[in-house]
């Protein structure tokens, strides 16, 4: 079972994730409640299967779970469907997908699910 700690709004973005990840802003200037926008997408921007605990992990010490499944839902920032297929089986939600591709077929479909 996966701890859900308090939201800390407060919290120093800049102590928690990297820099790289928001290489086109002012890093210093982002605010939690302001730009949870950009910053939820962007903190998982360069996750693979084998970073991932580790990236959502940082992301959950600023967010809880629902704020980053809205954000995540409604990016339009280009994550992979693999990606969004991991944070549902995480947050143990029903599989969504940024984008569907027109040769990506039932099975296919199927076995995003089961990442």
């Amino acid at each position: 079972m996966i701890n859900f700690t308090i939201v800390k709004k407060s919290a120093n973005i800049s102590d928690i994730l990297p820099k790289e990840s928001f290489w086109d802003i002012k890093f210093d200037q982002l605010n939690a409640d302001r730009d949870k926008a950009l910053i939820v997408p962007r903190a998982l921007y360069f996750t693979t299967p084998q970073t991932f605990d580790r990236d959502i992990e940082r992301l959950e010490k600023i967010y809880n779970k629902t704020e980053i499944l809205k954000e995540l839902k409604s990016t339009k920032e280009p994550l992979s469907n693999k990606l969004l297929a991991l944070v549902a089986s995480r947050y143990h939600v029903p599989v969504f997908s940024r984008f569907t591709h027109a040769r990506q077929t039932k099975k296919e479909n199927r076995q995003l699910s089961h990442v």
